[in-house]
């Protein structure tokens, strides 16, 4: 790949590249802008679904009845349990 890159045709075609890059981008800047915020909106919606895959979705994960401290407002201090609601 670096054999090709460092060729005549490699320079040509980087400068192809390039040229033709910018342009793009100057000719069509305007409507990338004005779609970032409709990326940002819909980026956080994909990411808000698939962080939800790791913990079951809303409200639900809780097999012992009790909300864990983040849930509930509750101190950081909690004692951390594990699985069989033993102490560690």
């Amino acid at each position: 790949m670096r054999k090709f890159l460092l060729s005549p045709t490699g320079f040509v075609l980087t400068g192809f590249l390039v040229i033709g890059g910018y342009f793009l981008w100057a000719e069509h800047q305007v409507h990338v802008v004005t779609a970032l915020p409709w990326l940002l909106i819909g980026g956080c919606l994909v990411m808000h679904l698939f962080m939800h895959g790791s913990h079951g979705g809303h409200g639900g994960g809780h097999t012992d009845g009790r909300a864990n401290s983040r849930d509930s407002g509750g101190s950081d201090d909690a004692k951390a349990v594990d699985h069989e609601g033993e102490e560690r």
